[in-house]
């Protein structure tokens, strides 16, 4: 058995095979499927989730690795969908086909937790590990930089706008 910490919430979690990456864990065990499974190797970013803070590939950890220590998912960033970045998702029109979006959204979180600068340069350093096939980035950076900026016009953001920026309060998507 292992006990993970998901989204603030305690987890016991029987017969976890020791090679399971977390993000099955996260997807089939608890039904969190905001985390996407993309390639499976790490290099795409769709599956980014924190652990204790950092943005991690899910795909790549084992879930027994992360035994008693904070995860966060996209469905925990915001308890109402109204974290900076998910507001600037939306007002910025940043998701396409929205499939990235999860993991754009946590690598673009981690990134601005540190409170690095903040320019294209950085920007794209920062969010170079995660790949969005539509090609949204002008606007992913864009909302980074509107988030980072505090604009006080995103207070305004409808939320119900996005439903994959905001998936924390949606209705769970069908995997």
């Amino acid at each position: 058995m292992i006990e993970i910490v998901v989204n603030d919430t305690r987890h016991s979690l029987d017969n976890v095979p020791e090679d399971m990456p977390l993000l099955w864990v996260l997807r089939d065990r608890l039904k969190l499927t905001g985390t996407k499974f993309g390639c499976g190797g790490g290099f795409c970013g769709a599956c980014t989730v924190h652990l204790e803070g950092e943005a991690v590939r899910s795909c790549l950890l084992p879930a027994v690795a992360v035994a008693g220590k904070r995860i966060t998912t996209i469905e925990g960033l915001s308890k109402d969908g109204r974290h900076p970045l998910q507001l600037a998702w939306v007002a910025e029109d940043v998701p396409q086909c929205g499939y990235c979006q999860s993991g754009q959204l946590m690598q673009a979180a981690a990134f601005l937790k540190d409170k690095s600068t903040v320019n294209d340069e950085t920007i794209t350093t920062a969010m170079s590990g995660n790949i969005c096939r539509c090609g949204t980035y002008s606007r992913i950076r864009k909302a980074i930089k509107r988030a980072a900026s505090g604009d006080p016009a995103l207070a305004a953001v409808d939320v119900h706008e996005c439903a994959m920026a905001c998936s924390s309060y949606a209705k769970k998507e069908e995997a």
